[in-house]
């Protein structure tokens, strides 16, 4: 039986490059992760072979990467050499193999997030507003449509809705 690629889903972030193999029940698997490539190799149950070689876009620090085997798929955690610097494809060549795709259920525009990260706070200043005018209710649940908070003692507990939970505790002082 002739060996075929796996489809390949990756998406860029400050510090990684998260590529994920999609080979369900996969057996045999093999990651090789070099300074410049890696390579991937596994099973299906149905004996067909999958193998991927990929020369990367930019050096990887291969020491500081690994891998996950999950009953759907292997997931590559490849850290980069240079962080913060995005990566505007996978591939060292500008050529985009019918196997490889963007993940974009991961995929986030990191770059200026700076700026995405202050008004972040900005919004937890605003709510920490919010909750004194509430008088610091204890155990209550306040809602405003982009984030939940609640008071529990003197700690204020806020929760955003963006795609994933995000928690910050913090002490409010009343007096």
């Amino acid at each position: 039986m002739a060996r075929q690629h796996a489809r390949t889903l990756w998406y860029d972030r400050p510090k990684y490059v998260f590529m994920e193999f999609c080979v369900e029940d996969s057996t045999d698997v093999h990651v090789l992760i070099e300074d410049h490539r890696i390579v991937f190799s596994c099973k299906n149950p149905d004996g067909v072979e999958f193998y991927n070689e990929i020369e990367f876009y930019a050096k990887v620090n291969c020491k500081d990467s690994q891998d996950k085997r999950s009953g759907r798929s292997i997931t590559c955690f490849v850290r980069k050499w240079k962080e913060k610097v995005a990566w505007p494809r996978l591939t060292k060549e500008d050529i985009k193999p019918v196997w490889l795709s963007v993940d974009f259920d991961n995929w986030r525009d990191w770059e200026g997030e700076e700026e995405v990260e202050l008004a972040q706070v900005e919004h937890y200043a605003e709510a920490l507003d919010m909750a004194a005018v509430s008088d610091g209710r204890i155990g209550e649940e306040q809602t405003d449509g982009a984030f939940d908070f609640l008071w529990i003692g003197h700690n204020l507990y806020i929760c955003t809705h963006q795609g994933f939970l995000e928690y910050l505790s913090l002490c409010v002082c009343m007096f």
